[in-house]
């Protein structure tokens, strides 16, 4: 079988796809397929994109009235609404706002007035969510589908890779990714896990036959200030950057699934996000704010250097 390898650049991120098929022609009508769905999806659920779905449900925002949203669209909030139940609050998709007083390519931290004027334009439970209408009732409220959205790409461009008959390859949506199915030879796909302060070097190196991988971490999109990193993923609790894990990493049968575990694991703290992951019994790999490493994919008691 032939191998192709198609890099692309999609949601902010460098993207790939590595397909296996039998002739050149079927691999790339494949993969223009999987690109084209890609960007559909960027298009529609990107809060940055003026006529995406979430764009109009944040333009919304303090109209009682709301507004009806497609069969795809309401999946999709279900699976927020769930995830936000099942967390304990915590991963909260009203914390777009937060994004207008979090700005980590500008090296400033915001003062606490800031974050708190955020804070009051955050919370799932105060949305009003029936399907198909969902109403966001405080003026200045911002959904953000981007803690699930390359994982959400990833499944479904999966999806279209097996509907088109390919059986042997792997997603890769910056970094969130998924094996449709191990080499024709029956080898899994080796994928690397990045030590968080030194990226040059995996900490691990994890096989993957057909399951779904994704990784959440403090040393992307972050920023530096007075010695202290601030990771962009905040506790819409609090409004400030989570502590107590350099990253977290999961493997699940859908990358989605395994994309709000590692997500959820860094809300809740070290400990916290320790036996978050350990009741999931998934695959998973962590390391905390001292280097030590856990999980069952890694070596417990062991420290990076």
């Amino acid at each position: 079988m032939l191998l192709g390898c198609f890099p692309f650049r999609a949601l902010g991120s460098p993207c790939e796809l590595h397909l296996y098929g039998e002739s050149r022609a079927e691999i790339d009508a494949v993969a223009e397929a999987a690109q084209s769905l890609v960007l559909a999806i960027e298009r529609k659920y990107s809060r940055y994109r003026r006529h995406s779905v979430v764009a109009a449900i944040n333009c919304s925002a303090g109209d009682p009235a709301g507004v009806d949203v497609d069969d795809e669209t309401a999946g999709l909030l279900d699976y927020a609404a769930t995830a936000y139940e099942q967390s304990g609050g915590l991963f909260d998709i009203t914390s777009g706002s937060l994004r207008r007083v979090w700005n980590f390519k500008s090296g400033r931290v915001p003062a606490q007035s800031e974050v708190a004027e955020a804070l009051g334009r955050v919370g799932w439970s105060r949305v009003r969510w029936t399907r198909p209408r969902i109403v966001l009732p405080v003026a200045g409220m911002e959904l953000d589908f981007g803690g699930f959205g390359k994982e959400y790409a990833v499944d479904c461009v999966t999806d279209l890779c097996r509907a088109r008959g390919v059986r042997h390859g792997m997603v890769d949506l910056g970094g969130d990714l998924r094996a449709i199915g191990p080499h024709p030879d029956g080898r899994p796909w080796i994928v690397g896990i990045r030590d968080p302060r030194a990226p040059e070097r995996p900490m691990a190196s994890i096989p993957l036959w057909s399951a779904g991988l994704a990784t959440s971490g403090d040393y992307e999109r972050c920023m530096v200030v007075g010695g202290v990193r601030y990771t962009h993923i905040l506790d819409p609790r609090t409004g400030w950057p989570v502590t107590g894990l350099r990253s977290a990493s999961v493997v699940a049968p859908q990358c989605l699934v395994a994309g709000t575990a590692t997500t959820i694991a860094l809300l809740k703290g070290a400990r916290g996000g320790a036996r978050f992951l350990d009741s999931l019994g998934l695959p998973n790999l962590r390391m905390d704010s001292q280097g030590r490493i856990g999980g069952s994919l890694g070596a417990p008691s062991t420290k990076a250097a």
